[in-house]
């Protein structure tokens, strides 16, 4: 797992998913201003928690597909959703963990003491 930094998370998403760097280019622009804007950090916390779990998914190609298989069966509506939608949320839970977000989430939602992001 990259360091959680715009550079790494980048260098990793050109090497996983090069076809999704304009979208974190973009993303990264756009809270950049919005930290700017509103001065706060959590726009770019944000962005590094979004593009931590895609890293931290995508890495590893069985648990991407799977999950975007699980999408797909919630997005169809054709069955019930409630199995398919545990099952992401484990699967984002569990790259959470990877990339070392759970207790840092933790303490933001102020449910342990702890330092800042």
């Amino acid at each position: 797992m990259p360091e959680l930094t715009p550079d790494a998370l980048r260098a990793a998403v050109a090497r996983i998913a090069p076809s999704r760097v304009p979208a974190l280019t973009q993303h990264l622009f756009e809270a950049s201003a919005n930290a700017l804007q509103t001065q706060s950090l959590a726009p770019l916390r944000a962005f590094v928690h979004s593009w931590a779990v895609f890293v931290a998914i995508e890495r590893h190609p069985e648990r991407a597909a799977r999950l975007r298989g699980l999408e797909r069966i919630v997005d169809a509506g054709e069955q019930d959703p409630t199995a398919a939608i545990a099952e992401i949320l484990a699967i984002r839970e569990a790259a959470e963990a990877e990339a070392g977000l759970c207790a840092a989430h933790r303490s933001a939602a102020g449910t342990s003491p702890g330092a800042n992001l």
